[in-house]
């Protein structure tokens, strides 16, 4: 048996029909699914179990997180999209999208619910959250606008049956989710260049560094390193990932390069998704010919452009549906995306 069959035999119950997506599904899914389920211990958020986001957090975090506003959005942000994260992986399931409609139905409701309270909760904590940075502050609200949108439009085109516009915007809003992913190995590998170099510091309350230690601002070894703190409410904390003279560091060296690594992953997503959407038109020509037969089927007008589609909205040619035999002749060209029936 070769290589290709014996992935066949894996991908095609799962209702997988061209090689090249199974293995995308499990690199990006499986990445959002284990993050969401890793991030589970997060729900007991102010616990005092070790795996609790109050004590999993980046050092000095939860100073800020522990009561007002900032604690009501780091729960609301927590509760809505962990679970979101999960259910969302079914959603790029083919044989539930096909056999299960009415799960995939409710489960889209629910996911588009669940992140977009979430993006309520992430622009309340987005002033203090891992400093609380202009560039952090920036990104999060653009990642909260686009993904709003993008979950928007496409509840719009599949009410209106407008299939392929659905599948272009949900990946769009799912690959800007998962931003957070690409952050934070972004984020860590920067922490440890900043360690090498050695001379970027982060301003911090000295308030902000004693609960870190867990010590008083009047503490003897908490004044000796930072004597600034018997005068002033803020000084410098070297940014180090060795902990060292105190947990601060680290909090500064990831706190330091995270509004810049948002920036990297929200270019790296958007890209790698367009280059995706662009490789893959004859899966939307697939699915705007399905959408043109239930549109017709419905009584829509404009069928086939019901949605928010380029050639009503723009200066795109007028779309014409396939009639069967261009359908049989379109399904005969040979492409990458049956690379894998050539390979056997």
């Amino acid at each position: 048996m070769t290589f290709v069959d014996a992935m066949r035999k894996i991908y095609r119950p799962l209702g997988f029909s061209k090689g090249y997506n199974f293995p995308l599904f499990v690199i990006f899914a499986g990445a959002m699914l284990g993050f969401s389920l890793a991030r589970l211990q997060y729900l007991n958020v102010a616990g005092d179990a070790s795996t609790s986001y109050k004590n999993g957090a980046r050092p000095g975090e939860w100073y800020i997180m522990r009561g007002g506003h900032y604690r009501i959005g780091i729960t609301l942000h927590l509760a809505t999209v962990i679970p979101g994260g999960i259910l969302s992986v079914f959603q790029f399931v083919p044989v539930i999208r096909k056999k299960l409609i009415l799960f995939h139905r409710i489960n889209g409701y629910l996911i588009i619910i669940l992140f977009l309270l979430g993006n309520v909760g992430a622009l309340m904590i987005a002033r203090r959250a891992f400093g609380g940075g202009f560039a952090t502050q920036s990104a999060v609200g653009l990642l909260a606008l686009t993904t709003t949108i993008s979950l928007f439009l496409a509840y719009y085109n599949i009410k209106r049956l407008q299939i392929d516009q659905h599948r272009v915007w949900m990946l769009r809003a799912m690959f800007l989710f998962g931003t957070i992913i690409t952050t934070r190995i972004i984020m860590i590998i920067a922490a440890l260049i900043l360690t090498k170099i050695g001379d970027y510091y982060e301003l911090v309350s000295c308030a902000e560094i004693a609960f870190a230690r867990s010590v008083s601002t009047a503490d003897a070894a908490f004044l000796q390193d930072y004597p600034v703190c018997r005068i002033a409410a803020y000084t410098a904390v070297t940014a180090s990932m060795s902990a060292t003279p105190g947990v601060e560091t680290v909090g500064a060296a990831l706190a330091i390069p995270f509004g810049a690594a948002i920036w990297m992953s929200i270019f790296l997503h958007l890209v790698s998704l367009e280059i995706y959407l662009q490789l893959t038109p004859r899966e939307g020509q697939r699915l705007r010919q399905l959408s043109y037969e239930k549109q017709l089927a419905r009584g829509f007008k404009h069928p086939g452009s019901a949605g928010l589609t380029s050639d009503r909205w723009g200066d795109a040619d007028p779309w014409v549906p396939l009639t069967a035999e261009k359908r049989v002749e379109e399904a005969e060209v040979p492409s990458i995306a049956s690379s894998d029936s050539a390979a056997s």
